[in-house]
């Protein structure tokens, strides 16, 4: 697709040149004769001098614009290509993540003093956190360690808070 965009453009481009030597011509012609002196064969000779110039300048500025709408093109295309890297990587966590809370979850339910409570479990690029209530410190403890021992996680951040009667 991009072969085609700078092919259409290329060949967009070889046509104004063409149509900008062919408008420009007569008025070139014309300034020339300002010079009495100077013979026909020497006026288009000097008009064809001029011409030539020109189209050089405007294929010159045409060459400019399709490497800078290129180097845009591909600017565009490594933009897009690192956004869906971010988005991609972005639901990978997410779903790792998820994982992640669901296993800690399976984990806490097994453990008898903690599976009745009500433990908010939150998960963000592998580092769990809990809140909520334990029946105790080492219940609090133990919290931690079911957490650090399910896959995937690389820190948790224990935020239960003891019960006091």
């Amino acid at each position: 697709m991009l072969t085609e965009n700078f092919s259409t453009l290329n060949s967009r481009c070889s046509a104004l040149l063409t149509l900008c030597t062919v408008a420009v011509l007569p008025f070139i012609t014309a300034c020339d004769n300002a010079d009495p002196s100077k013979t026909v064969g020497q006026k288009l000779d000097s008009a064809v001098a001029k011409t030539a110039k020109a189209a050089s300048d405007v294929k010159d500025a045409t060459n400019a614009t399709v490497a800078n709408a290129s180097a845009a093109l591909r600017d565009g295309a490594d933009q897009a290509k690192n956004a869906a890297t971010k988005a991609s990587d972005s639901v990978a966590f997410s779903t790792e993540d998820a994982s992640i809370t669901a296993s800690v979850a399976a984990g806490l339910v097994k453990d008898p003093d903690l599976s009745a409570l009500k433990i908010d479990i939150d998960t963000k690029k592998g580092v769990v956190s809990l809140y909520g209530p334990a029946p105790s410190e080492a219940a609090r403890l133990r919290a931690t360690d079911i957490a650090k021992a399910v896959k995937g996680v690389s820190g948790v951040e224990n935020k239960l808070t003891v019960k006091t009667r």
